[in-house]
């Protein structure tokens, strides 16, 4: 590993909050493998991106209790997955949370008895919507993919496949790519919505691997930092957070490793 490589792999928080030139940050970000994230906003508001923790082989075991989670003020879902979406429902019903999901989607979920309609929100790609607050803006956005619910042994059409821009109270932006490759799009992204961090996938086979998460982020989006996910948690997602690592070389870009359960105040 060169000196470049192992600055970047060991980044601290301190580092994090030095690339806003300045900006405040004042926020809570846990993973929990694969793309379960728990975000906690300065004013306490709690999202919850693609819920899989019960069946997660990557969540530690003594998080595998959705009441852990506390207070949740807004579920979002990327896509219709078993691995984003297993804990959906237990968990809308445990909080009372509403769930944001592309509309089709939500029509699926509606009508197959899965989610009451009143707490769905359907929305589509270029959509800004304000669920928790006129302070905190959800933007969906695309992602290269697919998408399918299944429920008691039929598959039903998913929807369209989606990313999220949240902006919050202060400003900052933070992307969650979802099961996404690279697509052209992603410089738009970056040129329009800025974000200041970036939740990527990884792991290759279904969404890009390293190289072209590096690719993507360094020559098209180009956040101030990434942090890698959907890795490790499938034989099948071979990449890894060094493989990223490595191919961004000097690249200004930098990566956050987190390890599943750890949380990081921002």
């Amino acid at each position: 590993m060169n000196f470049t490589s192992t600055v970047r792999a060991v980044l601290t928080v301190a580092v994090l909050i030095g690339v806003g030139a300045g900006q405040a940050q004042a926020f809570e970000l846990q993973w929990f493998g694969q793309s379960a994230f728990k975000l906690t906003t300065e004013s306490g508001k709690v999202i919850v991106i693609d819920p899989f923790l019960l069946k997660n082989p990557k969540t530690p075991e003594e998080l595998k209790d959705l009441k852990k989670l506390g207070k949740v003020d807004l579920i979002l879902v990327t896509h219709g997955h078993f691995d984003h979406t297993a804990d959906v429902q237990a968990l809308a019903t445990l909080t009372g949370a509403p769930v944001g999901m592309n509309a089709d989607m939500g029509n699926v979920y509606t009508s197959l008895g899965l989610l009451a309609k009143g707490q769905v929100i359907g929305w589509n790609k270029s959509g800004t919507i304000t669920p928790i607050g006129d302070d905190i803006r959800i933007t969906m956005v695309r992602a290269e993919h697919s998408s399918t619910v299944v429920h008691e042994g039929a598959a039903h059409s998913g929807g369209e496949p989606v990313g999220y821009i949240i902006q919050l109270e202060n400003g900052y932006t933070i992307y969650h790519s979802g099961d996404t490759g690279v697509f052209g799009d992603m410089k738009m992204i970056g040129e329009y919505y800025k974000p200041d961090l970036a939740l990527v996938s990884i792991g290759g086979w279904y969404t890009m691997g390293p190289k072209e998460a590096a690719y993507a982020m360094s020559s098209l989006m180009q956040p101030k930092m990434v942090i890698p996910m959907h890795y490790g948690t499938f034989p099948v997602l071979k990449g890894t957070p060094q493989e990223l690592i490595d191919a961004l070389g000097d690249s200004p870009v930098k990566v956050k490793v987190m390890n599943p359960g750890e949380s990081l105040t921002m």
